[in-house]
């Protein structure tokens, strides 16, 4: 090769590079951020194929409670999409998201989302909370009585933002991330749309299976130790017959354990489900002696990882956590 070909190879290498990088960032995936693991799960499904959503609070984190490190702090600003709950839920995220530049959703404000609120019911987006609340005090303190130190993120009145627990919301869900994914990334919207019709699928036959295995159940007593699961218990006909709130910090004192008890001897039978990663320390004073099964339900996803289909098996889950305790009483 002359002197005049390597030359002319010299001038030509940057515009090379230039043009690939150019290409490479016109066809980059975009870069999704989730606060949590059940929307990075969500996530996942409508990406299929087409990238991994990212998640921002490690396993066992509380999205109630939450310090960003400076390293979240830059995934936050170098994400393309952030999906979160809602400040009902995160916090400690709205002062962070009111800097980026980049398209932030809060899920909870998705049109046609079932919510529901503590101690009211339920109702949809479009409806005044006002006009949930009436006729419904006397049942809901019969059959959700509170016990313990009960988180005041979750007061009477106030959104309960496990709203991903329900099929249907997730479904919602979905369809508003392929939405924005398809307005990022055009040239794939035929796979985002794809993905998301087979994810719709996977979520009816699911909940066929759900109702079957979790139908013949209703009425069996059980109590949890915080109150994650009314979306999920209301769509397949459970109802908890109360919550043992107890602060993580502070432990309940002689007397909320024995009432605690008191509950639990006159439900006879029954199952008490917490949540991983820990048991709560007084879960063998609170059974001992008494006819209890201790049995976790996880609302989170605690060692899921993202894939097509880990939404359905973060459901699959809790239904045969449920199903397994209750089946024994």
């Amino acid at each position: 090769m002359s002197d005049a070909d390597l030359s002319r190879m010299s001038y030509l290498l940057p515009a090379v590079t230039l043009t690939w990088l150019v290409t490479t960032s016109a066809f980059a995936e975009p870069r999704v951020l989730t606060s949590i693991k059940p929307l990075q799960l969500i996530a996942a499904a409508v990406q299929e194929g087409l990238g991994t959503p990212d998640v921002l609070l490690p396993s066992g984190a509380s999205p109630h409670h939450y310090s960003l490190r400076p390293s979240d702090l830059r995934r936050v600003n170098d994400a393309d999409l952030v999906y979160w709950i809602g400040p009902d839920l995160e916090s400690f995220l709205p002062a962070v998201l009111d800097g980026r530049k980049g398209k932030s959703v809060a899920v909870q404000d998705t049109q046609g989302l079932y919510l529901r609120h503590f101690g009211e019911g339920h109702r949809h987006d479009d409806e005044p909370l006002e006009d949930q609340s009436e006729g419904h005090d006397e049942k809901e303190h019969a059959t959700q009585l509170q016990i313990g130190n009960h988180d005041q993120l979750h007061r009477l009145g106030t959104l309960d933002a496990h709203l991903w627990l329900r099929p249907e919301n997730a479904r919602l869900i979905a369809e508003r991330m392929a939405t924005d994914l398809t307005l990022a990334d055009p040239g794939n919207a035929t796979r985002y749309q794809a993905n998301l019709d087979a994810f719709e699928q996977r979520l009816k036959n699911l909940d066929i299976k759900l109702k079957a295995q979790l139908t013949p159940l209703a009425g069996k007593p059980f109590f949890v130790f915080h109150q994650a699961f009314d979306y999920f218990e209301e769509a397949y006909g459970l109802q908890h017959a109360g919550v043992f709130a107890i602060s993580a910090e502070v432990q309940p004192g002689a007397r909320h354990v024995a009432e605690m008890r008191d509950r639990l001897k006159a439900a006879g039978p029954s199952c008490v489900f917490s949540e991983p990663p820990i048991r709560p320390r007084l879960a063998q004073t609170l059974s001992e002696g008494l006819p209890v099964h201790f049995a976790e339900l996880d609302a989170l996803g605690f060692g899921l990882k993202p894939s097509f289909n880990s939404y359905e098996q973060l459901l699959t889950n809790l239904s045969d956590g449920l199903a397994g305790c209750l089946k024994r009483l």
